[in-house]
């Protein structure tokens, strides 16, 4: 695994937490170029990009309550729930092959439909008067402030209904801790 270097705004000016993370070339697993070269292309990366992040890296979240967040997040991308820009130019499946009577691992096709079985799941366990928020904040990347505006509630709520609705996840994803 790639040693990561993180600034923190103790050691620096800048409030963004900053990551290096290696970059895999087309076709190549991470961890193999990693032991092959020694050395990486890698990109400084954002921690806290997300709203969700700047909670976090603000002390607003624990880390439960991040890691959920991020779950659920993940899930949403993972199902390719959001809206699209353009159509999909995959190639085709190749049709004619051996056929195995149970796959080892998930198709694309598969992992969409189960992350957003899961996704739907963990929005339903919220109930309607979390999900709202949760989905603002943590999927369609709104800031507090934005979200409470356009929920219609008081300044600084948002926070503390979002930080309820993580716990929620945090049960639902069944979170260590």
């Amino acid at each position: 695994m790639a040693k990561r270097k993180t600034k923190t705004a103790e050691t620096c000016s800048d409030p963004r937490l900053l990551a290096e993370r290696a970059l895999p070339q087309d076709g190549e697993d991470r961890n193999a170029r990693e032991r092959k070269s020694g050395r990486a292309r890698s990109v400084t990366v954002n921690l806290a990009e997300s709203p969700l992040g700047w909670l976090h890296a603000r002390g607003h979240l624990t880390d439960r309550q991040f890691d959920a967040g991020e779950k659920l997040r993940a899930d949403w991308e993972r199902a390719h729930l959001a809206p699209r820009i353009t159509m999909r130019w995959d190639a085709a499946p190749i049709s004619g092959g051996k056929r195995r009577s149970i796959p080892a691992v998930l198709n694309e096709t598969e992992a969409q439909l189960v992350a957003k079985q899961r996704f739907t799941e963990a929005i339903d366990h919220l109930g309607s008067d979390l999900s709202d928020i949760a989905w603002r904040i943590i999927c369609g990347g709104e800031g507090t402030p934005v979200a409470e505006k356009n929920l219609g509630w008081p300044a600084r709520s948002g926070k503390l209904v979002l930080k309820i609705a993580l716990d929620r996840l945090v049960d639902f994803y069944r979170l260590p801790g």
